[in-house]
């Protein structure tokens, strides 16, 4: 199975450990494709074909990126205004990504317990992500669970390491027992 990691993190070289970390492990993995959207889109000007011929190459899409304001950085909800396109993703005739797994990938600064109707935040990471799960059935994929890193900054370089083989498993398909 060929796997597409869609990155984004606009200081993905210059500041984020954990994003960083997780993008160099799967990087190694020869099924996995890594594309940095905001190292390829400085500009913000997306090839959309480019993009739709790197989607018909893959099999599985996770979108990797830091959760800032319970969404997305900027550029990435711009490649989905851009990319899925009627037609092309979706509507008649739009059934190109119909199959694919589809899934997110996403590290947050906060605990945990922070997440959840008792915690800080009021709601789950799978309840503040559910449009990326309602994108994924608008275009007929298969939505996989979403893979979280909480504590992002506080991490211990045992943690981070132990999250980063985490992450190639889940985004290769692999199975860890615990």
């Amino acid at each position: 199975m060929r796997t597409l990691v869609i990155v984004a993190h606009p200081g993905l070289h210059e500041g984020s450990r954990i994003n960083r970390e997780l993008t160099e492990t799967v990087r190694h993995h020869h099924e996995v494709t890594v594309h940095d959207l905001y190292q390829r889109y400085p500009d913000g000007h997306i090839d959309i074909e480019a993009e739709h011929q790197l989607l018909l190459q893959h099999d599985r899409i996770v979108f990797q990126f830091p959760f800032w304001w319970y969404s997305s950085p900027p550029l990435l909800k711009h490649w989905f205004d851009e990319v899925l396109t009627f037609g092309w993703a979706y509507g008649p005739g739009g059934d190109k990504l119909q199959g694919k797994e589809w899934g997110i990938a996403v590290t947050t600064g906060g605990a945990a317990e922070a997440y959840g109707s008792k915690g800080y935040n009021r709601y789950t990471v799978e309840e503040l992500t559910r449009p990326y799960e309602v994108t994924a059935s608008l275009v007929g994929a298969i939505y996989l669970p979403v893979f979280t890193v909480h504590n992002a900054m506080q991490l211990t370089d045992e943690e981070l390491q132990r999250h980063a083989e985490d992450f190639a498993l889940h985004v290769t398909g692999s199975v860890r027992s615990r």
